[in-house]
């Protein structure tokens, strides 16, 4: 411990101890433990305790005194449990402490135990000490493992799910000499500890009642979820009836732990085995539960390594489900392919769906999203899934989704349009369901985002050509559509513009694809039309994915065609003017990317770049010093810096001119991140600029670039000192890589002077220091500033002097006298 700190301690023990003084507040108290816990985790808690005895003492005074308030025992129940995680501290403070904070005789019976904070205490001290022999016994003759118990009823949440985790840590610890017995060798022979806890858990799971029977469920999720000994197989030999049982009553209250706890042994190697009789209690729960609550099982079911084929099989039908019978209520033939029909005799999907809006996007949402996410999963682990398969590949890496059945890509596909075309009421259903099914999902905007989002997650496979075009429809179709919501309509350009790009994969090329070209002709319209939007929402919207299809098409004869025929490079260059911050932003990078690709149209619809470009870069750079929000300027910096990099026509016929108007207005921006990205720009700069070292410099001094550098070393916010910094090493670097550069005239001062003066220069209280600022004079500051000692001081958190010990310790003892009945987090 830092010599200052234990200087301190005394005197804060003190002010604990006093229930006369006011006690800090939670912040400090939740800080000051952080801190001993990082202390013992380096060293020896019994010798700390030994160096620092006013520790001792305010422990011995809140285990005898009745005046201690509740924040203060608590502080204390939490610190004994941190410095008895060590065995020999804990055999020190097993005298009197330990059983005196934790047994029968201790807080259980003082009226502090009401409050809800001292029995989590209780419970978090008792979780840090149980990690080693000396411990389990104390818990199991203390009666605090009857505590234990008793706390899993509690009524406050925190302390109860604690508890359940105590109760796990506890077991654990119990059978840790038994890591290798295995299955069978343990009947009759369990430790008393484990028995204790196994009797409790057995007594619950009997009980019938839903608080006892969550809460076991809970604990023996946490042991499987943490164990992965083979004795845990024998604990489910034990249990494992009562807990299968439960599949027989009503599973509303207890589905979701009970799917959690298979799922935890699923994931245990002890389980892996197909003859294990798991997977059979896997198979039945999913017949068991209603298709709500089937979904989230099935699919962690579908993530387990070791899962069996027919269970996978099961679970995999179980998400298909919903959409299956989307395509039955719109009267596609039987039994489509790839998709399970929905059985007759059980009509439990069939009600749930029907049943409300509220209940059917609940299960069409689940369903799509775990189907989106189980398809993620595929693509990350099976190249297959690129040729619209799933089936597994001979030299696939293993994958924790293991693909036992092929990718219903075809059915999936027209399930997914059918539901987009129910939800915007252009579907044809059959009388019946399909009627039912248009009332209930008309304008359900959940369902169109989640529809919408697996939709473009689906442009990843192959599907039959004619599904592709009617894919490509109902995109165009809610573009169009007056009653698409914002937020719908961002969603439709993100999945349209995922299946044209994946299109182009597929096919090689957009050219040679006639329905997407078709598609293009079809598509512009609507985007000139939701660029006129009177929601900005739209109309960023449409802007963002102008760019980004311009980024990836640009270059592409046909589509430059199609974007040339229409109005929207104009209408993109008007919104440069919209009233609203962020639709100009987004204005400037589409303008900026239809630049760079020279995609400006006349009335003719030819091609004439220069001509419009001409009086872009002078609008950009107005816009620069003139617009009132942070977002547009930031984007403008943006695409100066992209059009530098790119060596787009404008600025390369003069860098230099570019450079230097950008430096000059985001030299005087009171934005940091235009600051920033302006510093990125130089970088840039610097990178392109040839010639020796004196001609760089003086390139650099000419336009201003070292002015900001240098000003911005010490800027008020950190990233734009630390941006400069990176840059002027990267200067020193190119122009002095053998350290010595340039020699300047006369004197060279030393760093702190230097320091000193650039501050009062960037304040406005001086000139630049050593003289005007050139070649010389920069390489002279250059090699003199203790840059690297800047990097690292600018590295730490701003916060990092008053996060110390000291510092908190300092500020803790501070505050006393001062809070009285007002306390504040200091922080």
């Amino acid at each position: 411990m830092d010599p200052e700190c234990s200087r301190l301690l005394p005197a804060l023990c003190a002010v604990l101890a006093d229930p006369r003084q006011p006690v800090t507040d939670d912040t400090c108290i939740e800080k000051l433990l952080d801190w001993f816990t990082a202390v013992t985790e380096e060293g020896s808690s019994l010798l700390l305790l030994q160096e620092n005895p006013c520790l001792v003492e305010l422990l011995s005074h809140t285990c005898r005194s009745q005046e201690v308030s509740p924040r203060v025992l608590t502080f204390a129940l939490r610190l004994v449990g941190v410095f008895a995680a060590q065995e020999s501290c804990f055999q020190y403070l097993q005298g009197e402490l330990v059983p005196g904070l934790f047994g029968e005789a201790g807080p259980l019976s003082s009226p502090a135990w009401t409050a809800p904070s001292v029995r989590s205490g209780w419970v978090h001290g008792l979780c840090s000490l149980a990690r080693h022999p000396s411990a389990e016994q104390f818990l199991a003759t203390s009666g605090a493992l009857d505590t234990i118990f008793s706390l899993q009823g509690d009524s406050s949440l925190f302390v109860a799910s604690a508890a359940s985790q105590l109760l796990a840590q506890v077991l654990a610890l119990s059978l840790q000499d038994l890591a290798t017995a295995q299955r069978g060798s343990l009947d009759g022979r369990w430790p008393p500890c484990a028995q204790s806890i196994l009797g409790f858990l057995e007594g619950s799971l009997r009980s019938g009642a839903v608080p006892p029977v969550t809460q076991a469920l809970k604990v023996l999720t946490s042991t499987f979820r943490r164990c992965h000994q083979p004795w845990t197989e024998a604990l489910w030999d034990r249990l494992g009836p009562l807990v299968s049982s439960l599949l027989e009553t009503d599973l509303t209250p207890t589905a979701r732990w009970l799917a959690d706890l298979f799922l935890s042994m699923g994931r245990s190697p002890v389980f892996a085995s197909p003859d294990c009789d798991l997977w059979l209690t896997l198979a039945r729960t999913l017949s068991c539960l209603s298709p709500a609550q089937r979904g989230p099982l099935a699919l962690g079911i579908l993530k387990l390594p070791a899962c069996p084929q027919p269970l996978w099989t099961q679970a995999f039908g179980i998400l298909l489900q919903p959409l299956a019978f989307i395509l039955e209520a719109a009267a596609r033939p039987p039994g489509a392919p790839g998709l399970p029909a929905v059985p007759e005799g059980s009509p439990a999907m069939a009600e749930a769906v029907l049943a409300s809006t509220s209940s059917c996007a609940g299960l069409l949402c689940h369903s799509l999203a775990h189907l989106g996410e189980l398809h993620l999963l595929e693509s990350v682990a099976s190249p297959a899934l690129k040729a619209g398969t799933l089936q597994p590949q001979p030299d696939a890496l293993p994958s924790p989704v293991t693909p036992q059945q092929s990718w219903p890509q075809a059915a999936l596909l027209e399930a997914t349009v059918t539901t987009l075309h129910f939800c915007i009421g252009s579907g044809v259903p059959t009388p019946g369901p399909g009627a039912r099914l248009c009332r209930l999902l008309a304008s359900c905007v959940r369902v169109q985002r989640a529809a919408l989002d697996f939709l473009g997650t689906l442009s990843q496979g192959i599907g039959p050509r004619e599904l592709v075009t009617q894919a490509f429809a109902v995109l165009l179709q809610y573009l169009s559509s007056p009653d698409s919501s914002p937020t719908v309509l961002k969603k439709t350009f993100q999945a349209t513009l995922q299946w044209l790009l994946n299109s182009s994969r597929t096919c090689g090329t957009c050219d040679a694809d006639p329905h997407v070209q078709g598609f293009l002709t079809g598509l512009f319209p609507m985007v000139q039309k939701r660029l006129c939007s009177p929601s900005w929402e739209v109309r960023d919207s449409a802007l963002e994915f102008l760019a980004q299809l311009t980024t990836h098409w640009g270059g592409r004869p046909n589509f430059r065609q199609v974007l040339l025929a229409s109005n929207v490079p104009d209408l993109a260059r008007q919104l440069l003017q919209d009233p609203e911050g962020y639709v100009r932003a987004s204005a400037v990078a589409a303008v900026g990317q239809l630049a760079s690709q020279g995609l400006h149209a006349t009335p003719a619809g030819l091609e004439h770049p220069g001509v419009q470009q001409k009086f872009l870069l002078p609008e950009l750079l107005h816009m620069l010093t003139t617009d009132p929000e942070g977002f547009p300027r930031r984007a403008v910096v943006r695409v100066f810096t992209q059009w530098l990099q790119d060596g787009h026509a404008e600025v390369a016929r003069d860098p230099e001119q570019l450079v230097a108007h950008v430096v000059q207005a985001v030299s005087q921006d009171l934005d940091w991140e235009v600051r920033v990205q302006g510093l990125e720009l130089a970088r840039l700069f610097l990178e392109q600029t040839p010639g020796p070292p004196a001609q760089v410099l003086q390139t650099l001094c000419h336009v201003q670039v070292l002015d900001l550098a240098l000003r911005s070393l010490f800027d008020c916010d950190r990233p734009v000192a630390r941006k400069s910094c990176d840059l002027l090493l990267h200067l020193r670097a190119r122009t002095a890589p053998d350290g010595k550069g340039l020699q300047g005239p006369g004197h060279h001062p030393d760093g702190p002077a230097v320091e000193a003066a650039l501050r009062a220069w960037r304040a406005g209280e001086q000139g630049p220091p050593l003289g005007e600022l050139g070649p010389e004079v920069a390489a002279t500051i250059l090699q003199t500033l203790d840059l690297e000692g800047l990097q690292a001081s600018l590295a730490e958190s701003s916060d990092h002097v008053e996060q110390s010990p000291q510092s908190l310790l300092q500020d803790m003892l501070a505050s006393v006298g001062t809070l009285g009945g007002q306390e504040a987090d200091c922080y």
